[in-house]
């Protein structure tokens, strides 16, 4: 089956792919105007879709991404957000990331509450072959 965007708006969308089993959010640099409440709204909407369609694996595809971090609550997304994607079953989480991002090939690691391993890329192709494996 082809990919199909599932939701988007002038922040990002959300793309499935079903042959590969994972959902994805695709930013987009409008997202330097996104407040704290539009993100955590897009991380709901996230989460309900990787629910929906009980794939195991999300990409982030934060290239693009401009919101500034002070407008985000990590202990926000730990108590609402990783609790949901705990219980749909989710085993691998990927980030592809601008250049300079210090995570960046470093092994995957549990992070949080998360009862999967999250990991760091700086290229599409990379993580998407650590999301297939």
């Amino acid at each position: 089956m082809p990919a199909e965007i599932l939701y988007d708006d002038k922040w990002g969308e959300i793309i499935d792919h079903p042959d590969a089993g994972f959902v994805e959010i695709r930013w987009f640099d409008t997202t330097s105007e996104m407040t704290g409440d539009e993100f955590n709204n897009y991380l709901s909407e996230f989460a309900t879709r990787i629910e929906r369609t009980g794939r195991q694996a999300a990409l982030i595809d934060a290239v693009q991404f401009r919101m500034p971090m002070d407008r985000m609550s990590v202990g926000w997304r730990d108590e609402t957000i990783v609790p949901r994607y705990n219980a749909v079953g989710l085993k691998k989480f990927a980030f592809i990331m601008p250049p300079g991002m210090p995570l960046v090939g470093k092994d995957p690691q549990t992070e949080g509450p998360a009862e999967y391993p999250t990991s760091y890329f700086d290229s599409r192709s990379r993580a998407l072959f650590w999301l297939s494996t």
